[in-house]
């Protein structure tokens, strides 16, 4: 009686559940042929085997094929200081968006949410003409350094989410004798962590996962090059060799799924919370 009452439930369970489960399947799919083909030989790969049979370890092979480590060092130095510049130059910005009162302040919001809507594209020819006359191409700095001056979507974010934090606590904190830098970095930034982490987690994950930029600066000096350009790089050079790219391929991905794991709590948080006015 209690299996039948088990099973019962675990049918209405699917049944209620069962576009989410698809869904699943249909995003864990790709994810788990990687893993397969990562663990495969070149002659399973090639093959319509499904799962490795041995198992067959190739991610020794990739490090000895490729300059991983340095790659991956690019990587984090561009990720990490990208997210750094940020955090740094769209906290400011969307505290004075949303917590102060000043003329202009509309049209300033105005320009943000034009600037969201304007292609990267765009920019790119000028700001390459900019950073050549620098003697900046080649490295990773033309890709850092506009982070720091602010980013559209990340000063939205976080505007929205200023404007729910009563403004109580700020006056409670004016009224002690703190300045408006005081309140922004003491009060509202700390109340704001869970949208300042989910910016910061964007900010990572599009740096980590950027191609284009840093290919256009760092193309003709392979010792700057991220994972992204390493990593395209490497399937050029060895596409007949689907294990070892599928092996890369899943070292590329490993930092980014770890971390979103360890920070999803307050992503989600920094996410459903943004835009509810309190």
């Amino acid at each position: 009686m209690e299996a039948a009452y088990r099973r019962r439930r675990l049918l209405i369970f699917v049944a209620e559940h069962a576009v989410l489960i698809a869904l699943a399947i249909g995003f864990l799919a790709p994810l788990v042929f990687i893993i397969a083909t990562a663990l495969m030989t070149n002659q399973q790969a090639l093959s319509p085997d499904l799962w490795p049979n041995p198992v067959t370890w190739n991610f020794d092979d990739v490090f000895h094929r490729a300059p991983l480590l340095r790659y991956a060092a690019n990587t984090f130095l561009y990720a990490g200081l990208s997210t750094v510049g940020v955090v740094i130059s769209s906290v400011p910005v969307a505290y004075a968006l949303a917590r102060l009162r000043w003329r202009g302040r509309n049209a300033a919001l105005l320009l943000v949410l034009a600037m969201m809507m304007l292609p990267p594209q765009v920019t790119v020819v000028p700001l390459y003409s900019f950073f050549s006359d620098l003697n900046l191409t080649g490295t990773l700095w033309p890709v850092i350094l506009p982070n720091f001056f602010g980013d559209a979507f990340s000063i939205f974010l976080l505007r929205q989410f200023f404007m729910t934090i009563p403004a109580e606590y700020s006056d409670a904190a004016r009224v002690d004798g703190a300045g408006e830098l005081r309140v922004m970095i003491s009060v509202v930034s700390r109340l704001a962590r869970p949208a300042i982490a989910a910016v910061a987690l964007f900010a990572f994950l599009f740096a980590w996962n950027d191609f284009f930029l840093p290919l256009l600066y760092t193309s003709d000096n392979p010792d700057n090059w991220p994972l992204s350009v390493g990593l395209s790089h490497f399937r050029t050079t060895h596409q007949v060799e689907w294990n070892v790219t599928m092996a890369a391929t899943l070292l590329f991905m490993a930092p980014v799924i770890a971390l979103f794991f360890c920070a999803q709590r307050a992503f989600v948080e920094g996410v459903t919370l943004t835009g509810v006015k309190g």
